[in-house]
């Protein structure tokens, strides 16, 4: 038999190409695991979400009209008032105490006032017996004018004599009235030793219930002295609940009056529905708990619905979540806003075609939150890579995990 030479060349360079092959396909590169989702039809919501406060539009701070000795105020916190109720009363304040030294100082005083009354009824004593006498002159001369005896100027002059006295008589009387209540003025100051308010009763001032409402702060509650314009309890109509959300400036620009809000966590199960009753024109700096500062304006939201937040236990300063709904539609094209990336200034995504990315350019409308609204460049049902990764790029062979 002739033999082949050739043919055993032949065997190990196909030996040889199959080696190559099965090592450059075991060195090929594995497919990406990515995580995918579909462009779908779906309701869109475009919205703005923030913490808010429960507040009361109108409160009312009753304070004390006058100084003087407040009595304890028996109110407390979330007690229902009537317009008109009294709601504390005020005493005059009651004297200071006495040291030895201004008691002393007021003991002479009073020796000293008891002395200008003896003084004065004593004037006034010599003062009556004067103006009887000048009275009597007056009378003896009037009949011995009347017979001829005396001329009228001694008659007028006895007149002026007896006119004068009795108005001596009274200034007399005056000055005692005056020294007896230097006197009393004296003993008053005497009277209180202690600086305790006495048995006796005082006259009451009543401060009233403005308005019926609730209680919602007492400043105070016990006895004692007090200024003039001191708050004392502040009331407020729960049925006046409204909320204040402070949203970013760039939020806030997005949102108009009597826009629909739908409140929630604010305890219960259902949200309440709300609408945006002002914009404050204003804008102030808080800083955020990253510490950077940023621009708010406050919103101010009425409850709309049938529901009375007072009867679901919501008060003043209770926490909701405010949703605004700038925008919102039935059957929307969207896909998940992680699924988007920026690319040669423009927003494209990596669509998944026969196992491979594919990158494609789109256009996008609203955002609202974890979705975005398409306008264009995918059609729905189009699986989108979420959160694409370094390794993803163009042509990359992927594998969808779950």
């Amino acid at each position: 038999m002739r033999s082949r030479p050739w043919i055993r060349p032949l065997l190990w360079s196909l030996v040889g190409l199959a080696l190559l092959a099965l090592l450059a396909w075991a060195l090929r590169p594995a497919p990406v695991p990515v995580s995918v989702a579909r462009v779908s039809l779906a309701p869109f919501v475009d919205s703005v979400t923030e913490e808010g406060r429960t507040r009361l539009r109108d409160t009312w701070n009753v304070s004390v009209p006058i100084a003087g000795y407040l009595q304890r105020v028996t109110l407390e916190v979330g007690d229902e008032v009537e317009r008109g109720q009294t709601l504390f009363r005020l005493e005059p304040t009651p004297a200071p105490a006495l040291d030895p030294r201004a008691r002393q100082q007021a003991e002479d005083n009073l020796q000293a006032a008891e002395a200008r009354l003896r003084a004065t009824q004593a004037n006034l004593e010599t003062a009556r017996a004067e103006r009887r006498f000048a009275e009597a002159e007056y009378a003896r001369y009037r009949t011995l004018h009347q017979r001829n005896l005396v001329s009228t100027a001694d008659l007028d002059q006895r007149q002026s004599q007896r006119d004068r006295q009795r108005a001596i008589e009274n200034a007399a009387a005056s000055s005692v009235e005056a020294a007896r209540f230097e006197v009393e003025s004296a003993r008053a100051v005497l009277a209180v030793a202690s600086g305790q308010r006495g048995d006796e009763e005082h006259p009451e001032l009543e401060v009233r219930a403005p308005i019926s409402g609730t209680v919602l702060t007492r400043y105070r509650c016990c006895e004692g002295s007090v200024a003039a314009g001191e708050p004392i309890l502040e009331l407020g109509d729960l049925a006046d609940l409204e909320v204040q959300v402070d949203l970013l400036s760039m939020d806030a620009v997005r949102v108009r009056p009597d826009m629909a809000v739908r409140l929630s966590g604010w305890g219960g199960e259902a949200a309440l529905d709300g609408r945006v009753r002002r914009i404050e024109p204003t804008g102030f700096t808080r800083v955020s708990a990253l510490g950077v500062d940023e621009q708010r304006v406050p919103v101010i939201i009425d409850f709309d619905g049938e529901a009375e937040p007072a009867a679901l236990g919501l008060g003043s300063g209770f926490r909701v979540d405010a949703e605004f709904l700038v925008w919102q539609a039935d059957a929307v094209v969207q896909l998940p806003t992680s699924a988007l990336f920026r690319a040669d200034g423009q927003w494209v995504v990596f669509r998944v075609e026969e196992g491979r990315a594919r990158q494609a350019p789109v256009t996008l409308g609203r955002r609202s939150g974890l979705v975005t609204q398409l306008l264009d460049g995918l059609e729905v049902g189009d699986l989108v890579i979420t959160h694409p990764g370094e390794r993803v790029a163009e042509g990359v062979r992927v594998r969808i995990d779950g």
